[in-house]
Protein backbone atom coordinates (compact mmCIF):
# COMPACT_ATOMS: atom_id res chain seq x y z
CA UNK A 1 0.00 0.00 0.00
CA UNK A 2 1.29 3.75 -1.07
CA UNK A 3 -0.49 5.63 1.23
CA UNK A 4 -2.06 6.25 4.59
CA UNK A 5 -5.98 4.96 4.35
CA UNK A 6 -8.06 7.27 6.08
CA UNK A 7 -10.38 10.07 4.74
CA UNK A 8 -12.84 9.87 2.01
CA UNK A 9 -13.60 7.39 -0.11
CA UNK A 10 -15.57 8.45 -3.15
CA UNK A 11 -17.17 5.65 -5.00
CA UNK A 12 -18.63 6.32 -8.15
CA UNK A 13 -22.31 5.31 -9.57
CA UNK A 14 -23.14 4.41 -13.29
CA UNK A 15 -26.37 6.76 -12.88
CA UNK A 16 -25.66 9.24 -10.98
CA UNK A 17 -22.73 10.03 -13.04
CA UNK A 18 -24.10 9.23 -16.35
CA UNK A 19 -24.39 11.79 -19.51
CA UNK A 20 -20.85 12.64 -19.22
CA UNK A 21 -20.22 13.63 -15.71
CA UNK A 22 -18.15 11.15 -14.18
CA UNK A 23 -14.18 12.09 -15.10
CA UNK A 24 -15.19 15.74 -14.39
CA UNK A 25 -17.24 14.92 -11.04
CA UNK A 26 -15.04 11.99 -10.14
CA UNK A 27 -11.80 14.78 -10.41
CA UNK A 28 -14.06 17.46 -8.28
CA UNK A 29 -14.03 14.50 -5.82
CA UNK A 30 -10.24 14.27 -5.86
CA UNK A 31 -9.68 17.73 -5.83
CA UNK A 32 -11.81 18.16 -2.61
CA UNK A 33 -9.26 15.66 -1.10
CA UNK A 34 -10.91 11.86 -1.50
CA UNK A 35 -8.14 9.55 -0.86
CA UNK A 36 -9.39 6.62 -2.43
CA UNK A 37 -11.74 6.08 -5.62
CA UNK A 38 -14.02 3.02 -6.54
CA UNK A 39 -14.67 2.68 -9.92
CA UNK A 40 -18.22 0.67 -9.68
CA UNK A 41 -19.87 0.08 -12.97
CA UNK A 42 -21.87 -3.31 -13.38
CA UNK A 43 -22.37 -2.94 -17.28
CA UNK A 44 -21.17 -5.24 -19.64
CA UNK A 45 -19.26 -3.10 -22.29
CA UNK A 46 -15.97 -4.24 -21.42
CA UNK A 47 -14.11 -1.95 -23.88
CA UNK A 48 -15.84 1.21 -22.40
CA UNK A 49 -14.97 -0.04 -18.30
CA UNK A 50 -11.45 -0.11 -19.52
CA UNK A 51 -11.45 3.16 -21.16
CA UNK A 52 -12.61 4.53 -18.04
CA UNK A 53 -10.97 3.25 -15.37
CA UNK A 54 -7.64 4.16 -17.44
CA UNK A 55 -8.62 8.00 -16.92
CA UNK A 56 -9.98 7.19 -13.38
CA UNK A 57 -6.40 6.30 -12.91
CA UNK A 58 -4.60 8.80 -14.77
CA UNK A 59 -6.82 11.22 -12.60
CA UNK A 60 -5.88 9.72 -9.11
CA UNK A 61 -2.05 9.43 -9.82
CA UNK A 62 -2.51 13.25 -10.62
CA UNK A 63 -4.20 13.78 -7.37
CA UNK A 64 -1.93 11.71 -4.99
CA UNK A 65 -5.24 9.47 -4.53
CA UNK A 66 -5.13 5.50 -5.26
CA UNK A 67 -8.08 3.56 -7.79
CA UNK A 68 -9.95 0.35 -6.75
CA UNK A 69 -11.52 -1.53 -8.98
CA UNK A 70 -14.83 -3.12 -7.76
CA UNK A 71 -15.18 -6.63 -8.39
CA UNK A 72 -12.66 -6.85 -11.54
CA UNK A 73 -9.38 -8.68 -10.18
CA UNK A 74 -8.61 -8.89 -13.87
CA UNK A 75 -9.48 -5.46 -14.56
CA UNK A 76 -7.60 -4.06 -11.75
CA UNK A 77 -4.42 -6.33 -12.28
CA UNK A 78 -4.13 -5.35 -15.97
CA UNK A 79 -4.31 -1.63 -14.36
CA UNK A 80 -2.07 -1.79 -11.51
CA UNK A 81 -4.24 -0.44 -9.37
CA UNK A 82 -6.41 -1.83 -5.91
CA UNK A 83 -9.70 -3.81 -5.88
CA UNK A 84 -12.35 -4.38 -3.96
CA UNK A 85 -14.13 -7.55 -3.42
CA UNK A 86 -18.09 -8.58 -1.85
CA UNK A 87 -18.59 -11.35 -0.23
CA UNK A 88 -19.97 -13.66 -3.41
CA UNK A 89 -17.02 -11.71 -6.14
CA UNK A 90 -14.39 -14.66 -5.71
CA UNK A 91 -11.48 -15.53 -3.77
CA UNK A 92 -9.80 -12.45 -1.84
CA UNK A 93 -6.47 -14.66 -1.37
CA UNK A 94 -6.15 -15.45 -4.86
CA UNK A 95 -6.36 -11.81 -6.04
CA UNK A 96 -4.00 -11.26 -3.26
CA UNK A 97 -1.73 -13.59 -5.21
CA UNK A 98 -3.36 -12.06 -8.62
CA UNK A 99 -2.49 -8.16 -7.82
CA UNK A 100 0.80 -8.51 -5.78
CA UNK A 101 1.62 -7.70 -1.87
CA UNK A 102 1.39 -3.98 -2.75
CA UNK A 103 -1.96 -3.69 -4.10
CA UNK A 104 -4.75 -2.50 -1.84
CA UNK A 105 -7.44 -4.81 -1.55
CA UNK A 106 -10.89 -3.98 0.12
CA UNK A 107 -13.56 -6.50 1.67
CA UNK A 108 -17.03 -6.28 2.11
CA UNK A 109 -17.90 -7.52 5.33
CA UNK A 110 -21.32 -6.67 6.47
CA UNK A 111 -21.98 -6.24 10.02
CA UNK A 112 -20.01 -9.32 10.80
CA UNK A 113 -16.20 -9.49 12.83
CA UNK A 114 -15.90 -12.47 11.70
CA UNK A 115 -15.60 -11.70 8.35
CA UNK A 116 -13.60 -9.17 8.51
CA UNK A 117 -11.00 -11.26 10.65
CA UNK A 118 -11.52 -14.30 7.76
CA UNK A 119 -10.76 -11.47 5.23
CA UNK A 120 -7.47 -9.82 7.12
CA UNK A 121 -6.14 -13.46 6.61
CA UNK A 122 -6.94 -13.96 3.44
CA UNK A 123 -5.12 -10.69 2.77
CA UNK A 124 -7.50 -7.76 2.76
CA UNK A 125 -6.09 -4.41 2.77
CA UNK A 126 -8.97 -2.72 4.84
CA UNK A 127 -12.71 -3.87 5.47
CA UNK A 128 -15.65 -2.10 5.07
CA UNK A 129 -18.56 -2.55 7.47
CA UNK A 130 -22.32 -0.81 6.52
CA UNK A 131 -24.82 0.13 6.01
CA UNK A 132 -24.86 2.26 8.56
CA UNK A 133 -27.68 4.53 7.38
CA UNK A 134 -30.67 4.17 5.02
CA UNK A 135 -28.97 3.39 1.59
CA UNK A 136 -29.97 3.71 -1.90
CA UNK A 137 -27.46 1.59 -3.49
CA UNK A 138 -27.89 -1.22 -1.00
CA UNK A 139 -31.27 -0.99 0.62
CA UNK A 140 -31.43 -4.24 1.79
CA UNK A 141 -27.91 -5.23 2.95
CA UNK A 142 -27.68 -5.90 7.06
CA UNK A 143 -27.05 -2.75 8.89
CA UNK A 144 -24.28 -2.27 11.03
CA UNK A 145 -23.94 -0.13 14.18
CA UNK A 146 -21.33 2.35 15.63
CA UNK A 147 -20.51 -0.53 18.66
CA UNK A 148 -19.17 -2.60 15.78
CA UNK A 149 -16.91 0.25 14.63
CA UNK A 150 -15.77 0.15 18.65
CA UNK A 151 -15.45 -3.46 18.39
CA UNK A 152 -13.39 -3.21 14.75
CA UNK A 153 -10.69 -1.34 16.22
CA UNK A 154 -8.74 -4.54 17.79
CA UNK A 155 -8.64 -5.15 13.86
CA UNK A 156 -4.95 -4.49 12.20
CA UNK A 157 -6.12 -2.58 9.31
CA UNK A 158 -8.19 0.38 8.40
CA UNK A 159 -12.25 0.36 8.52
CA UNK A 160 -14.17 1.96 6.02
CA UNK A 161 -17.49 2.62 6.78
CA UNK A 162 -20.83 2.80 3.72
CA UNK A 163 -24.51 2.97 3.71
CA UNK A 164 -26.31 6.44 3.48
CA UNK A 165 -23.43 8.39 5.07
CA UNK A 166 -23.84 12.42 5.11
CA UNK A 167 -22.06 15.09 6.16
CA UNK A 168 -24.03 15.30 9.29
CA UNK A 169 -23.98 11.84 10.33
CA UNK A 170 -20.21 11.02 9.10
CA UNK A 171 -18.71 12.23 12.47
CA UNK A 172 -20.02 9.67 14.64
CA UNK A 173 -18.54 7.20 12.35
CA UNK A 174 -14.84 8.59 12.82
CA UNK A 175 -15.13 9.51 16.18
CA UNK A 176 -16.29 5.43 16.82
CA UNK A 177 -12.94 4.78 14.98
CA UNK A 178 -13.73 4.18 10.92
CA UNK A 179 -10.72 5.21 8.74
CA UNK A 180 -12.72 5.53 5.76
CA UNK A 181 -16.01 7.14 5.05
CA UNK A 182 -17.23 5.54 1.70
CA UNK A 183 -19.90 8.11 0.27
CA UNK A 184 -21.43 7.80 -2.59
CA UNK A 185 -24.92 9.87 -3.11
CA UNK A 186 -24.13 12.55 -0.63
CA UNK A 187 -20.83 13.13 -2.91
CA UNK A 188 -22.19 13.15 -6.51
CA UNK A 189 -25.96 13.47 -6.74
CA UNK A 190 -24.53 16.86 -6.40
CA UNK A 191 -25.77 19.77 -9.56
CA UNK A 192 -22.24 20.75 -10.75
CA UNK A 193 -18.90 19.77 -10.48
CA UNK A 194 -18.20 22.93 -8.50
CA UNK A 195 -20.58 21.38 -5.81
CA UNK A 196 -18.83 17.95 -5.75
CA UNK A 197 -15.30 19.38 -4.79
CA UNK A 198 -16.96 21.30 -2.19
CA UNK A 199 -18.68 19.10 -0.71
CA UNK A 200 -15.38 16.44 -0.84
CA UNK A 201 -13.84 19.51 1.05
CA UNK A 202 -16.20 19.51 3.72
CA UNK A 203 -15.64 15.51 4.25
CA UNK A 204 -12.25 15.67 3.86
CA UNK A 205 -12.21 18.59 6.54
CA UNK A 206 -14.37 15.80 9.29
CA UNK A 207 -10.80 13.89 9.61
CA UNK A 208 -8.36 16.86 11.08
CA UNK A 209 -11.37 18.05 13.57
CA UNK A 210 -12.42 14.77 15.14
Amino acid sequence: MSRVLRGLYAITDSHLLADGKLLPYTEAALKGGARLLQYRDKSGDTAVRLRQAEALRDLCARHGADLIINDDAELAARLGVGLHLGQDDGSLAAARALLGPQAIIGATCHASLELAEQAIGEGASYVAFGRFFDSQTKPGAPAASLELLSHAQRLQVPVTAIGGITLERAPSLIASGTSLVAVIHALFSAPSAAEVEQRARAFSALFATV
